[in-house]
C-alpha cells in the first residue's frame, strides 16, 4: 500500500514528526509493506455490485495487525463503568452485568496512539474527536495518527465506507476546538 496524502488536524502532522519520527516510520514502513492485493477477499452482495471481489476491512486490519506487532505496538483497552445516579428514581437501572463493555484504541507506542478506520464517516470523526481525547485523558497517549482509505480505495470496499477527502472536508468545516490533541491523518491507496 502507499500513502496517497496526508493532513494535519490542530498541527499533527508536525508534532508527530517532530515528537514521535521513529513510530511514523514504522507505520509508514508496516504501510508500504501491506499487499492490498491479499485483502481483496470480500465477495459482494449488494445490488450494485453483486460478485464483484473487495477489499476486506477485517483483512486489512489483520495485516495492520501483523505490521506494527506486539509487544512494541499495543492495543489499548479501557473497561466502561457505567453509573447508575444518572437514571431517573423511578427507572429500574439496567446496570451492564454480562457485557463487559469497552473502547480500544488499535495501536499505542510511547504515547502515540493510531486508529486505522475502513468504516462508516461517523467513526473516523468519532475516534478523532472523541475517543482520541478520552484516551489523552486517561494518560495513554498525547497525539494520534488516523489511517483512512482514499477515495480510490473505498471505491473499492463495501458501500458507505467512508474516505479520506470527505474526512479531511469535515475537519476543516468543523474546526478545532480546545480539547483536540494532535492528529495526524494519513490516506492511503492500493
Amino acid at each position: 500500500m502507499r500513502i496517497a496524502g496526508i493532513y494535519s488536524f490542530n498541527g499533527g502532522k508536525e508534532f508527530v514528526e517532530e515528537n514521535f519520527p521513529e513510530q511514523l516510520a514504522e507505520l509508514k514502513a508496516a504501510i508500504k509493506a501491506i499487499d492490498a492485493s491479499k485483502a481483496k477477499t470480500k465477495k459482494s452482495k449488494e445490488q450494485t455490485m453483486v460478485g464483484k471481489m473487495l477489499y476486506s476491512p477485517d483483512a486489512l486490519n489483520k495485516a495492520f495487525r501483523t505490521q506494527l506487532p506486539k509487544p512494541r505496538w499495543k492495543n489499548v483497552r479501557e473497561k466502561c463503568e457505567y453509573k447508575p445516579n444518572y437514571y431517573e428514581d423511578d427507572y429500574a437501572t439496567p446496570i451492564v452485568k454480562k457485557a463487559h463493555p469497552f473502547r480500544d484504541m488499535d495501536f499505542v507506542k510511547d504515547k502515540l496512539g493510531i486508529e486505522v478506520q475502513f468504516g462508516k464517516y461517523s467513526f473516523m470523526v468519532y475516534n478523532v474527536c472523541a475517543k482520541m481525547t478520552i484516551f489523552k485523558n486517561l494518560g495513554h497517549i498525547i497525539a494520534g495518527i488516523e489511517v483512512v482509505p482514499v477515495k480510490e480505495l473505498a471505491d473499492e470496499m463495501s458501500t458507505g465506507v467512508s474516505y479520506y477527502e470527505q474526512f479531511v472536508w469535515d475537519l476543516e468545516n468543523r474546526g478545532v476546538s480546545n480539547i483536540d490533541i494532535p492528529v495526524m491523518i494519513i490516506g492511503i491507496a492500493q
